[in-house]
């Protein structure tokens, strides 16, 4: 009999008031139902904000260091569960077992990184203007905040949000995907077992257009962390800033690798197969374009394709599996309809281009590698994210082109070149249009102690990891302190007569 989960709320784990549950089916064989999960409801989410309300008004008054102290024992935990956690994580969303290593590990140092900072929430101590006068700032928490997070990271994204809003003093209220509700629930398991105050953490399953949005309306959520598609991310940003609501966007992207003449093209060869298809191309960083300097554009190509077609698919927990599948079928009739779109724009296919089959692979939803040339700047498949195992190849003649075909789509989120000229390198540093660039290395492959995040329609300007998120998920507090015994009238007409 297939087990039926359980919500995380209120201290308890509990059966959804709806009744109703989905199930989380492998995606590199269908047939298997890895669980049932709770679709919740409404009144769910209010359950889970009183709950989480009362939570708040007790950890916002743990000191911040002891706060950290428990983020610092999860990292202990999701170490020492490190196999586990990625085994389970594979066989729910499909990647292979380095890439969910590569996942939990990335929690690890998030864990590790802001446990320090909960000895770090610095203000600002800043001379007054006027005598026997103190003036000073610091960081206190917000309250509740609603965290809604995607499939392709199960674990660190929810830790890029939670951690260090934890730290920071909030609850939090995590609504992960639908296709990962095992990956976090694990994680809620390691922060009870901790010594997170039960109330502090709320884990609801279900449908965005049901949990999520009823989180972002709800008058009591303040804070919202979403990290999805720039169509729903734009929704998002309507209500909350209608209801004053903070909100961190991390959305969409079209990111470019430019390979110039006189890069190390073993080296960038090797980076465009990972950034393009590693996570099946599930990547908001993932590589979806390849602009290839004109005098070197055929060799490396004919060498990529060489490459690509050896390829392995299959499960990720075999170990000779390169890649895995995508997430479900609307993936791979999305990933199907691209490759459509690119046909009839003239674009020619080198490789891959169509569903993978054969054997194991019927089960699953896989699509081949795909390669394809004579991509058009400004085409469809030049300028949309695709999220799936297709490149688009550009051809380009100079620097000043290849910056200006990167530049011209709507997103903005990570950049790389491969140079060994100075100037090219620090040229790209300034000019390429990302919130993230590479120089000499690929798309992908954020860490966990620098912001990561993007501009135009990638994010709305603030950004998860290192020390700029717990600027997110705090609030800045001025303190006066005047101990001169007397009236004092900053900034009026006795300010050029003070008695210095």
């Amino acid at each position: 009999m297939t087990k039926k989960h359980r919500n995380f709320i209120n201290g308890e784990w509990v059966e959804p008031a709806t009744g109703e549950y989905f199930e989380n089916r492998n995606p590199a064989d269908h047939s298997e139902v890895i669980g049932l999960w709770p679709r919740c409801g409404p009144e769910d989410v209010e359950r889970a904000v009183q709950a989480a309300r009362r939570g708040f008004e007790r950890w916002r008054k743990v000191p911040a260091p002891g706060r950290g102290d428990v983020i610092r024992r999860t990292g202990e935990l999701l170490l020492a569960r490190k196999e586990e956690i990625a085994r389970a994580m594979t066989r729910e969303m499909g990647k292979v077992l380095d890439e969910t290593r590569g996942d939990v590990q990335e929690g690890i140092d998030t864990a590790f990184y802001a446990a320090s900072e909960g000895r770090r929430l610095f203000g600002h101590t800043v001379p007054s203007e006027l005598p026997s006068k103190w003036a000073m700032s610091y960081r206190r928490p917000i309250g509740v905040a609603g965290l809604i997070t995607p499939f392709n990271f199960p674990l660190a994204i929810p830790t890029w949000k939670m951690f260090p809003a934890l730290v920071c003093g909030n609850a939090v209220i995590l609504k992960p995907a639908e296709e990962v509700p095992h990956s976090a629930a694990l994680l809620v398991e390691a922060l009870l077992e901790a010594g997170l105050p039960p109330d502090v953490i709320q884990l609801l399953h279900g449908p965005g257009e049901r949990v999520g949005a009823a989180m972002v309306e709800h008058p009591d959520i303040p804070v919202i962390s979403f990290t999805g598609s720039t169509s729903v991310g734009a929704r998002l940003g309507e209500v909350c800033g209608r209801r004053h609501k903070r909100l961190s966007l991390e959305m969409g992207g079209k990111n470019a690798q430019i390979v110039m003449p006189d890069a190390e093209l073993d080296l960038a060869l090797d980076a465009v197969l990972r950034g393009a298809f590693g996570t099946t191309g599930q990547r908001c960083t993932a590589t979806s374009r390849l602009l290839l300097q004109e005098s070197i554009h055929d060799r490396f190509l004919e060498r990529l394709v060489e490459r690509v077609r050896k390829l392995r698919l299959g499960s990720g927990l075999e170990k000779e599996t390169d890649v895995g599948p995508l997430i479900n079928q609307q993936a791979l009739d999305k990933v199907a309809s691209y490759v459509d779109v690119a046909k009839a724009e003239g674009d020619e296919i080198l490789t891959g281009g169509r569903r993978a089959t054969g054997g194991a692979l019927d089960k699953g939803f896989f699509f081949e590698p795909t390669i394809l040339r004579g991509v058009r700047p400004g085409s469809r498949l030049a300028c949309e994210e695709v999220f799936g195992p297709v490149l688009s190849v550009l051809r380009f003649s100079d620097l000043d082109e290849a910056i200006r075909i990167n530049n011209e789509v709507a997103y903005g989120l990570s950049s790389s070149i491969y140079t060994r000229d100075v100037r090219a390198a620090f040229r790209a540093m300034t000019e390429l249009d990302t919130g993230i660039t590479y120089i000499n290395a690929p798309t992908i492959g954020a860490e966990a102690h620098l912001p990561f995040g993007g501009v135009k329609q990638t994010g709305n300007g603030h950004r998860e990891g290192g020390w700029e998120v717990f600027e997110f998920y705090s609030e800045t507090k001025t303190l006066y302190v005047d101990y001169s015994g007397r009236l004092q009238r900053a900034q009026i007409d006795t300010y050029d007569a003070a008695p210095y």
